[in-house]
Formats: structure tokens, C-alpha cells, sequence
């Protein structure tokens, strides 16, 4: 039997209620961009997210501001944060992999015991872990450096990285790695050159997170580093609203550079982020 087509009245109100909450989120960020193109410290009382004024002040401000050395805070700080993003990602996925991959596929002595001691650190959450981190990097001489604040970083991220991973490579077919170890592949070569082209999706996914992480991460930026020299972006961010006085533009129009990086890459990744890479590479 034929299905009746949608009416028209139905196919409208299915619209009409995914208009209302496109507009409901998109919302905030339209708020934000208003405030980054239009003068002034303080919002508008307006709830209209239409600037009233156009201006590029804030910006100017943002990257023109300088340190004592002359050094531009913004291109200095997004610098920083470059860098400890991409260290972070480039060790969160080199551990994880490796991890998941021996998870998912062998068979040792506590294995069971460290897939729950990886379920059991997400629990916790990272503020908690501020005070025995403070003293590690402390004892390891790392404090106020960008090394200490990768490691940080990759403690936080790695454990959601392998069971992330891990769920991922339990779903790729086995007889491909049998049929590889008869033609006589190693198990690093059946890794390398096989399981890791297959987890294409499964590696964005986990090194986004990593990548987001490091890059959006505040109160552990900002209590290991002292020196402003060694700041990230959310730090200067911040540096932008204080108790007493608040520069809104400038917070504004630096979010809005501070999130370019994440979406592009969010392009870049999307057709990872899709899944069925291996959809018909075994013949049933």
C-alpha cells in the first residue's frame, strides 16, 4: 500500500516549529555578533539582535592591543593556544588509539579493571583533580609551562578518547585482521595499514574533543600559569570582564575569533563525522 502523502497543513506546522527553534538558538549568537560590529562597553537594552550601528572597534581594539614587550596579546595568546591544542590532539590520539585498539581486540590480565578505571575518571570532574595536578607539575617543574599544561590537558581528554575509540573498533569486522594475519600481516601492519584508515570517523570524533578541550578550556589555564606571556585565549577573554568593570564589546568580538578555529575545523571533519566507512567491506 501507497503511505498518503503529508498534508499540507502538517508538512507547515513541522516547519514552522523547527523555525521557532533554529531562531531560539541561533539567538545568543546573534546577540553576541550584534554587540562585536556595534560601539559601546555595555549591551543595548534592545532584544532586537539587529546592530543599530556598525563598527569594526572592537576588533581594531582586540588585535591592536599590545604588552610592555609590544608583543600583540591576541596573535600571542592564539598562538599559544594553537600550539597547545594540537599537542594535546596529536597525544590524545596517539595514546588512545593504541589503548583502544589493544581494548577492543586482546585479551589480558586486567583488562576488565582498566576499561572501568577509564569509565571511573570521567566521573570525576576537573576541578577536583586541580589540587593533586598543582603538586605533579610542581614536583615535575612544569608549572607556568605549555608542556605542563598539554599533560593536563591529554589526562583529561584520553579516557573519553579510548572508550570512544574503543566502541569504535569493536565495530569494525574482524575477518578483515584474519584475513590479513593469512596473508601474513603483522599485528602492528594490520593496525597501521587496515583498523586505522577504517576508524577515519572515529578519529575526528576524538580528536575534535581533544582539539576542543585544550582550546575552550579556562580554569586550569588559569590557575597553572602565572606569566601572561604564557596565556591562552580564554584567559585573555576573561582578562576582558572583571568584578568592577566589564568590556562586552571586546568580550564579544573575541569569542567570535576564538570560535573561527573550532568551526572550521568542524568543516574540515565533517565528512568523517559521518559514519558507514566500512559499510559493505565484508561479503556476506
Amino acid at each position: 500500500m501507497n503511505r498518503r502523502a503529508p498534508k499540507p497543513i502538517s508538512q507547515g506546522l513541522v516547519y514552522l516549529g523547527i523555525s521557532m527553534l533554529t531562531v531560539i538558538v541561533l539567538y545568543p549568537v546573534m546577540v553576541i555578533l550584534k554587540k562585536a560590529f556595534e560601539p559601546g562597553r555595555n549591551f543595548a537594552t534592545s532584544v532586537s539582535p539587529v546592530p543599530t550601528e556598525f563598527s569594526l572597534e572592537h576588533f581594531e581594539n582586540l588585535l591592536s592591543s599590545a604588552n610592555s614587550s609590544g608583543d600583540l596579546l591576541f596573535l600571542r595568546y592564539a598562538w599559544n593556544s594553537t600550539l597547545v591544542a594540537l599537542a594535546t590532539t596529536i597525544v590524545g590520539l596517539c595514546l588512545a588509539c593504541t589503548a583502544a585498539y589493544a581494548l577492543s581486540r586482546f585479551r589480558f590480565a586486567g583488562r576488565r579493571f582498566g576499561i572501568a578505571t577509564f569509565l571511573a575518571v570521567q566521573m570525576f570532574p576537573g576541578t577536583l583533580l586541580l589540587m593533586p595536578l598543582y603538586v605533579i607539575l610542581h614536583k615535575l617543574g612544569l608549572l607556568n609551562s605549555l608542556l605542563g599544561l598539554v599533560l593536563v590537558y591529554a589526562t583529561t581528554a584520553i579516557p573519553f578518547c579510548v572508550w570512544t575509540l574503543k566502541g569504535y573498533f569493536d565495530s569494525l569486522p574482524k575477518e578483515l585482521e584474519e584475513a590479513a594475519r593469512l596473508d601474513g600481516a603483522s599485528s602492528f601492519k594490520i593496525f597501521y595499514m587496515i583498523m586505522l584508515p577504517l576508524a577515519k570517523p572515529g578519529l575526528a570524533v576524538t580528536g575534535l574533543f581533544s582539539f576542543m578541550t585544550a582550546w575552550n578550556e579556562f580554569i586550569l589555564a588559569s590557575t597553572f600559569l602565572t606569566d601572561d606571556s604564557a596565556y591562552t585565549l580564554p584567559v585573555l577573554l576573561k582578562s576582558s570582564v572583571g568584578q568592577y568593570s566589564a568590556d562586552w564589546g571586546l568580550f564579544a568580538a573575541g569569542a567570535i575569533l576564538t570560535s573561527l578555529p573550532v568551526m572550521a575545523l568542524f568543516y574540515f571533519l565533517q565528512r568523517y563525522l559521518v559514519g558507514g566507512l566500512t559499510a559493505g567491506s565484508v561479503k556476506g
